[in-house]
C-alpha cells in the first residue's frame, strides 16, 4: 500500500464522524495539524500607524499596534489596495505609499464604539465590482451610545440589544481621488445581544460573470451575538443573527427601501422566516471567500465554541448545526463539560452541513473546561495565484491567536465528502525559518489576518505590530543541495564503530543491537549505539535506512535512534523514534553538546507534554529518512515513504559529523543504510 493510500485510510477513519452510544464528551476531537515540509516566504510590504480605541479598553486583547484585518484590491484596475483599522480608519496603500482614504469613525461621531467586544470597530470594507464607474463601497461598524434608543434595528433582535452592527454604503465623488470625499446611506441595522460576534465580513462574490444576478449581491457574515451557546438563535429562520445573508443594496423591497431581497435566496417570500438569509446554523462565520480561478466554491472559516474550529463550503440553504453541533460533534446546551459529543445515530435526518477541514482547540484538563482556550480560526482563500506553483490549489488559512499558518487541499475540501486533514505551514523570512511570534516581537498573540490582491496573490496582517507582508515564495523545508558523497554496503562489522562492541551483531546486510545497553558517565544521552566508520564525515547529509524495534511492543518506552553529526561521545545530534510521545526524551530530534540532551523538535508541545505522533509502535521493518542541512540548520525526519515530515527542526551546533545507530535502553537492528551529502 503507497503512502497516500495509507494517509487516506488513516484520516477517513480518523476524520469521519461516527455515531457512538457512548455518552462522555471527546477528549481529544481531532489530530493537531502536522507539519507540511512547506514555508511561506513573506516580504514586508508595509506598517500601517499605530491607533487605539477611544476610551481606552479594559480588555488588554484590544490594545494592539492597531487593529488592521484585511487586504484587499480596489476593483478598479488602479492596483491600490485597502486596509481597515477597526479603530476607525480605511488605509489606501498605492505603490508604496499610505494614507487614509476615511476616517469611519470621525464620520460615525460619538456612537462609533470600539472599545469593548473583540468585533467592535470598523469591522471591515467591501468595493461594489463596478466601483470604478459608480464609486461604491460598503463597510460595517459597531454603534451604542444614543443610537440603541434613537435608531431601530431593520431586522428583528433575539432579546436586548448591547451592540448595533451598521452596513453603511458610501459613494465617492471622484472614484480615484486618494482621499474620500462623497454621500451615504444606511443600508442595514441589525441588534446583538451583546459585545461579541455581530457583523463580520461583507462582500461580493467575485467569481460572478458580468450578467450574473450574483455579482451585485452583497453577502453579510452575521455572528449568533455570543448566544449561540445558550440558545437556539442561530437555527430560528426568523432572526438574521448566526447567519450568512445576502442583500441587493440596489433593491428597493427590504426593509425602509434601502436594500432589496434576491428572489433567488432560499427563504425568500416563505413565510415567518427571513428572505435575507442564504446559509445559517453558525456561531462566528469571521472570514468567507471564493476560490476565485478554481471550483467558484465559497469557503467559510468559522470560529468554534469551546472545543473545534472549522473551515466549510458553503451552498445556498445550507445549516452549519450550530447551536447543535460544533464540527461534526453534537454540542450540548449547559453541559458543564463544554465539550463536544458523538453525533446521534439518527443524524442525517437532520441534513446538516459540516466542515471540510478543521482543528481543534488542543484543552488542557488541568483548565476550567469552559475557559476560553485562545484559539481563532482565520479564514483565507484558496491560491491560485501565478507567481507560486507549488501553492496552487491549496486553502490556506490560520490560527490567529498564535500566528499559526495551515493549509488544506481544495480539491479534497467538498461539502458532504470526509473532512481533509490540514498541514502547517511554516513561515521564512530573507530564506531563514522563523515564527510569526517572532515576527511581531510578542510571544503571546500574533492577531493574524490575511489578505488577497486581484492577481490571486496572498498577504498576512497582524494587529500586534500593525506590519503586512506579501506572500512571495513557497520553499520545501531541508530542500539544500546534498553533494555526491555516497556510502552504501554498510552490512560489515568493520564499517561500524559501537560504544560497546560485544552488544552488536552484523549478520549480512543488518546492523543489529542485540542486547541492550546500559548508561554510562557522563551527561544523558544515548545508552548504545555504533557510528558508521566507512566513508567521509559529512557535512549536509541524508541517512537512509529500514529499521525495526526487537523490543517487544508488551514492553513501555521503546526506541531506536538514528545519529548524525556525531564528533563525539558527547557530541552528536539524533533522532529518538519511539513508540510513545508524552513526555520529553521520547520521539523526537536531539542534540547532545556536552550537556545533557536538548529538545529541538517544532513539534514537542511542552504545555501538553505531547510530540509529534508515535513514529514506530510494532516491530515490522520500517523506512526511515533523516536529512540535514548544515548551511541552514534545518532537519527534517520523514517515515515509511511519506512526503511530509513527521518532525522537524531548526539547529547548526555541529555543522559536519558522522552518522550511527542505535538506542537508548532497547533492541532493535537497521538494514540498507544509505548515506547522501557532502563529504567533508
Amino acid at each position: 500500500m503507497s503512502w497516500l493510500a495509507v494517509i487516506t485510510f488513516v484520516l477517513s477513519a480518523v476524520l469521519v464522524p461516527v455515531a457512538s452510544a457512548q455518552d462522555e464528551p471527546i477528549a481529544d476531537p481531532l489530530p493537531t495539524p502536522a507539519p507540511s515540509g512547506l514555508g511561506l516566504e513573506l516580504t514586508e510590504v508595509a506598517q500601517l500607524p499605530a491607533s487605539q480605541p477611544v476610551p481606552p479598553p479594559t480588555d488588554p486583547r484590544l490594545v494592539r499596534h492597531n487593529r488592521i484585518n484585511y487586504l484587499g484590491e480596489v476593483p478598479d484596475g488602479s492596483g491600490r489596495q485597502f486596509v481597515p483599522d477597526m479603530n476607525g480608519r480605511l488605509y489606501l496603500l498605492d505603490g508604496g505609499a499610505q494614507h487614509v482614504f476615511l476616517d469611519l469613525g470621525a464620520a460615525i461621531g460619538p456612537d462609533f464604539h470600539t472599545h469593548r467586544g473583540l468585533g467592535s470597530g470598523f469591522g471591515f470594507a467591501a468595493f461594489h465590482p463596478d466601483f470604478r464607474s459608480n464609486g461604491r463601497f460598503y463597510t460595517v461598524h459597531t454603534e451604542t451610545g444614543a443610537a440603541l434608543t434613537a435608531k431601530k434595528p431593520d431586522l428583528p433582535s433575539s432579546g436586548t440589544d448591547q451592540v448595533h452592527g451598521v452596513i453603511t454604503e458610501w459613494t465617492a465623488a471622484d472614484p480615484g481621488a486618494d482621499v474620500f470625499s462623497g454621500t451615504r446611506r444606511e443600508v442595514l441595522r441589525v441588534g446583538f445581544a451583546t459585545f461579541i460576534h455581530g457583523f463580520q465580513e461583507i462582500g461580493f462574490n467575485p467569481t460572478a460573470r458580468w450578467q450574473d444576478e450574483d455579482r451585485t449581491l452583497l453577502y453579510i457574515a452575521s455572528g449568533d451575538g455570543g448566544i449561540g451557546a445558550n440558545t437556539t438563535v442561530p437555527q430560528d429562520l426568523s432572526l438574521p443573527q448566526g447567519k450568512i445573508l445576502r442583500i441587493d443594496p440596489a433593491g428597493t423591497d427590504g426593509p425602509g427601501g434601502r436594500y432589496g431581497i434576491p428572489r433567488s435566496n432560499p427563504f425568500a417570500g416563505a413565510a415567518g422566516e427571513l428572505g435575507e438569509i442564504y446559509a445559517y446554523g453558525m456561531r462566528d462565520p469571521y472570514r468567507f471567500s471564493w476560490d476565485a480561478g478554481g471550483s467558484h466554491k465559497m469557503f467559510l472559516g468559522h470560529i468554534g465554541e469551546k472545543a473545534v474550529d472549522s473551515v466549510y463550503e458553503v451552498r445556498k440553504g445550507a445549516n452549519l448545526g450550530w447551536s447543535e453541533r460544533e464540527g461534526v460533534w453534537e454540542f450540548r446546551r449547559g453541559d458543564p463539560s463544554c465539550g463536544v459529543f458523538p453525533l446521534p445515530a439518527d443524524d442525517a435526518k437532520n441534513g446538516y452541513t459540516y466542515p471540510v477541514t478543521a482543528f481543534d482547540h488542543n484543552r488542557l484538563s488541568s483548565t476550567s473546561p469552559c475557559a476560553d482556550s485562545g484559539n481563532a480560526l482565520m479564514g483565507g482563500f484558496v491560491y491560485r495565484g501565478a507567481k507560486i506553483p507549488s501553492l496552487r490549489g491549496k486553502y490556506i488559512y490560520g490560527e490567529g491567536v498564535k500566528g499559526l499558518l495551515y493549509y488544506a487541499e481544495e480539491r479534497e475540501m467538498r461539502a458532504g465528502a470526509p473532512m481533509t486533514a490540514s498541514r502547517e505551514l511554516m513561515v521564512y523570512v530573507n530564506g531563514q525559518v522563523t515564527t510569526l511570534k517572532a515576527l511581531v516581537g510578542d510571544p503571546n498573540r500574533v492577531d493574524l489576518r490575511f489578505g488577497r490582491d486581484a492577481a490571486g496573490e496572498l498577504y498576512v496582517l497582524a494587529k500586534a505590530n500593525g506590519k503586512i507582508w506579501k506572500v512571495t515564495g513557497a520553499r520545501a523545508f531541508a530542500s539544500c543541495r546534498l553533494g555526491h558523497d555516497v556510502v552504501a554496503g554498510t552490512g560489515s562489522a568493520r564499517s561500524w564503530a559501537p560504544v560497546t562492541p560485544e552488544l552488536w551483531e552484523f549478520p549480512g546486510r543488518e546492523v543489529v543491537l542485540a542486547r541492550a545497553g546500559v548508561a554510562r558517565p557522563g551527561p544523558r544521552r544515548p545508552f548504545e549505539y555504533a557510528v558508521l566508520t566507512r566513508g567521509p564525515e559529512f557535512g549536509s547529509v541524508q541517512v537512509d535506512a529500514s529499521v525495526r524495534l526487537d523490543t517487544p511492543v508488551t514492553e513501555s518506552n521503546r526506541d531506536v535512534i538514528v545519529v548524525f553529526g556525531h564528533r563525539s561521545d558527547t557530541e552528536f545530534y539524533y533522532v529518538h523514534l519511539s513508540s510513545d510521545n508524552t513526555i520529553y526524551p521520547h520521539n523526537g530530534i536531539f542534540v547532545v553538546n556536552n550537556a545533557d540532551r536538548l529538545r529541538l523538535d517544532h513539534q514537542w508541545d511542552a504545555v501538553r507534554s505531547a510530540g509529534a505522533p508515535p513514529a514506530v509502535s510494532d516491530t515490522a521493518w520500517h523506512r526511515v529518512r533523516v536529512r540535514y542541512c548544515a548551511d541552514t540548520g534545518e532537519i527534517a525526519v520523514h517515515v515509511d515513504g511519506s512526503p511530509f515530515p513527521l518532525m522537524t527542526a531548526v539547529d547548526r551546533t555541529f555543522p559536519s559529523g558522522r552518522v550511527g545507530f542505535g538506542s537508548f535502553d532497547n533492541v532493535g537492528r537497521a538494514r540498507d543504510v544509505l548515506v547522501r551529502g557532502s563529504g567533508s
